[in-house]
């Protein structure tokens, strides 16, 4: 079953890849990034309704997991990989600054914000202050949205001179069958999948417990598990010298996984009854500030080489610890 779960995954994401191609960029990379939401919401919630001891911290540490994953690890691959096969890339800094601006504005309100509230004691918003802030992040990302889809679509968009060597963007687009036909089949994976997700989170539970592991691995298995096919096509397209796509979907994963995310699971909380806890510690407030910031100056002038990428990739150090895996080691 988990093996189908996988397949899920991988079919929903293939199929949502060739809705993207049809849109074309930067839609591509939001048809992706909503796809992939939708799957994470699914493991997510479907852990939390079982009530198990812990469940409230598994959206928190998903969606950490997921921020700190894209921007240490896919960003640093891809500029790695594409650092490797070219020496030198480049991108339209504008969007990505913009993106990286909007991931560091939800990451404080949702993963920092509650930790400094004073209405509920630990990590936790009040139902109020949860639903409020639900509220913002979604219209924080529907503002970005607006900003990456029409007022300033150009900031995403490959520079002129790269598109004359980028085979993806003079490649026939799928016809309209076959587009209708991964339309009607991304949504049969989707179902599949949050079908699945359902099931198989009792046996995730059982198995993180006999393992002795922290608590913390299902919310880093939920990010891994969403993010392995989109980092996949993310480090494809900068092998293929189009880091502009890399970085799209990267950052649209990151944001998606707070800006949407977030606010469903909110509303199921609240509906539901659920505890949820999104405060982080802070550790690990100070190493995603630290990852903000490296991010930031590796992102800033438009253009990557390999030194670039191998500091990114030496940050997931910083994952390793924040998400306890050093306590379990030693």
């Amino acid at each position: 079953m988990a093996m189908t779960l996988v397949g899920g995954v991988l079919s929903a994401v293939h199929h949502a890849e060739v809705v993207a191609h049809k849109t074309g960029e930067p839609y591509g990379a939001l048809v992706l990034a909503i796809s992939v939401t939708i799957i994470e919401v699914s493991l997510i919630i479907s852990m939390m309704l079982s009530g198990h001891e812990g469940s409230e911290f598994i959206a928190r540490d998903a969606v950490f997991a997921t921020v700190m994953i894209v921007l240490n690890g896919v960003i640093g691959l891809c500029i790695f990989i594409g650092g490797l096969h070219h020496h030198e890339m480049s991108f339209r800094n504008e969007g990505t600054n913009s993106s990286l601006a909007v991931l560091t504005a939800l990451a404080t309100f949702i993963l920092v914000m509650p930790i400094v509230t004073t209405s509920a004691p630990g990590p936790d918003f009040t139902k109020s202050q949860l639903a409020f802030a639900g509220i913002v992040s979604f219209a924080l990302y529907v503002a970005f949205l607006f900003f990456q889809t029409v007022s300033h679509r150009d900031y995403y968009l490959p520079k002129a001179e790269e598109h004359k060597t980028d085979m993806n963007v003079h490649a026939i687009k799928p016809s309209n069958l076959k587009t209708g036909v991964s339309v009607v089949l991304l949504v049969i994976s989707l179902v599949v999948v949050v079908g699945l997700a359902e099931l198989l989170s009792p046996a995730i539970e059982a198995g993180v417990k006999a393992a002795g592991a922290p608590k913390t691995i299902v919310g880093i298995a939920i990010a891994m598990l969403v993010l392995l096919p989109e980092g996949f096509a993310a480090v494809r397209a900068a092998k293929a010298n189009r880091l502009q796509s890399s970085l799209n979907l990267a950052l649209g994963s990151a944001l998606a996984s707070i800006g949407l995310s977030i606010p469903t699971i909110a509303a199921i909380a609240i509906y539901f009854n659920l505890p949820l806890s999104l405060g982080i510690s802070s550790l690990n407030m100070t190493l995603m500030y630290l990852t903000f910031f490296i991010g930031g100056l590796t992102l800033a002038i438009g253009r990557t080489t390999l030194l670039q990428g191998m500091v990114e990739l030496l940050c997931c150090e910083e994952l390793c610890t924040s998400l306890s895996f050093l306590n379990t080691c030693f």
